[in-house]
């Protein structure tokens, strides 16, 4: 079962990342349509065709490889010399034969004019204005924080969090010094506060030191800072209400830090646990999880160099990996594979697998984001370039100047892709050699 509890955990990732894919092509496709673009295919996945249909001018299909996505767009650039009627049908610069760049160039161009067959110079993305194709490049990535946002706010509001209520759930017998393997209480163990003053398994706390509680938490806060003085509680229990005398005793526990880390302190001790739930919170608050996750991934992505470096450090010197350290879909995988498979309430593994790919969405959304072609956050540079560029020369009462030709920067878009392709063979070996342990395995 476990096994079969692993591939379920896996596949629900990979179907859940090509819904995002699929949403995130989606957030260029209707923008592109609804500002009149001619939109010749719509893509999810890459290499082999597995399916596809034509419905009016745009081809729909899923590829084999689940990794991504594209929509092919007429006109992502202008047309290149030849196409514009140069003398003798060759480009002016970026020749075929100039090198492999300069080849490179020229067969974006090709693959370029392609799309403008049959446009007249209508319906092309180049030609929209500004705004129009920073709207059609950012719906992608804005797609997939809005999917994160819905993830987090079923698992916020939907589902719930596991928070420790006022409930009672256990009652300890006696004290057991910190840190300690024993078990079972002795004679010589002094009974617990929380059993000498009466309190039981099933009550639940209303107010502490004359303080009304609404989460355990609140009432640990009161006890922990009042050692060796006796507090009245107030319980209710069986429907009615009353009042409880209890002396919290000096004792060392861990507790969390100002940094949130677990660390062992001298506090008031009474010896009861909490029953745990799921409590739902207010709605805004997984678009607010969402949106702060959003600021941590963007405030270490100019790091993934860095940390990519030190995964591969970790996998060739057998160095027990960062459990911070970047993941590859296949570790995003292994991972959603064992979350599916642990001994856990179905409810636990559900709002862990959700949170993994609202993660995956938030990391979509800042990747995407890198203003760096062939990312969406590249061609969104080109199109403020050339606004600027026509915003300075209508200042200057200059002519409009051409359209930014982007297949110039082809080679920069090449090396970006080597750079990408390397990172991901980093990571994936990863990932299968020197997984990310986060689970104890």
């Amino acid at each position: 079962m476990t096994v079969i509890a692993f591939v379920i955990g896996v596949a629900l990732l990979v179907v859940g990342l090509a819904v995002s894919i699929a949403l995130h092509e989606l957030g260029h496709l209707i923008p592109a349509k609804r500002f009149g673009v001619r939109v010749g295919q719509y893509m999810i996945g890459f290499g082999r065709t597995l399916w596809s249909r034509r419905i009016g001018e745009t081809e729909y299909g899923v590829k084999a490889i689940p990794l991504g996505g594209y929509i092919s767009m007429a006109g992502m650039y202008p047309p290149s010399p030849a196409a514009d009627g140069a003398a003798d049908g060759a480009a002016t610069d970026g020749k075929a034969g100039g090198g492999f760049f300069a080849t490179m160039v020229q067969d974006a161009r090709a693959v370029n004019d392609q799309t403008l067959d049959g446009d007249d110079g209508k319906h092309t993305f180049y030609e929209l204005p500004v705004y129009k194709r920073v709207i059609i490049m950012l719906g992608g990535p804005v797609m997939n924080l809005l999917l994160a946002m819905v993830l987090f706010a079923i698992v916020f509001s939907g589902i719930g969090l596991q928070t420790a209520t006022t409930t009672i759930a256990s009652v300890n017998e006696c004290v057991l010094p910190a840190g300690t393997t024993q078990t079972a209480c002795t004679a010589d163990d002094p009974a617990s506060p929380a059993a000498a003053a009466g309190l039981r398994p099933g009550d639940v706390i209303v107010s502490v030191d004359g303080t009304a509680v609404q989460t355990f938490a609140e009432a640990s806060a009161i006890i922990q800072a009042a050692p060796n003085r006796t507090l009245p509680i107030v319980v209710r229990r069986d429907g009615a209400e009353q009042t409880l005398q209890v002396t919290p005793m000096l004792a060392e526990r861990q507790i969390a830090g100002p940094d949130g880390t677990a660390q062992t302190a001298e506090v008031g001790f009474v010896g009861m646990t909490a029953t745990v739930e799921y409590v739902r919170q207010p709605l805004w608050d997984g678009p607010q999880a969402a949106l702060a996750q959003t600021g941590q991934v963007a405030g270490v992505i100019w790091q993934l160099p860095v940390r990519v470096y030190d995964t591969a450090v970790d996998l060739f010197t057998g160095q027990s990996r960062d459990p911070n350290s970047p993941l590859s879909v296949v570790g995003a995988g292994r991972l959603a594979g064992e979350v599916a498979a642990t001994d856990a309430p179905i409810l636990n593994r559900v709002t862990s697998l959700l949170t993994i790919l609202g993660s995956l969405n938030v990391a979509l959304f800042v990747f995407n984001l890198v203003p760096l072609l062939p990312l969406d956050g590249g061609h969104v540079v080109v199109a403020l370039w050339d606004g600027l560029r026509r915003a300075w020369a209508k200042l200057w009462r200059r002519p409009p100047p051409a359209p930014v030709d982007a297949t110039k920067l082809v080679p920069v878009t090449f090396v970006v892709v080597v750079a990408l392709i390397a990172m991901t063979v980093v990571l994936v070996a990863a990932d299968l050699f020197n997984p990310v342990k986060l689970l104890g395995g």
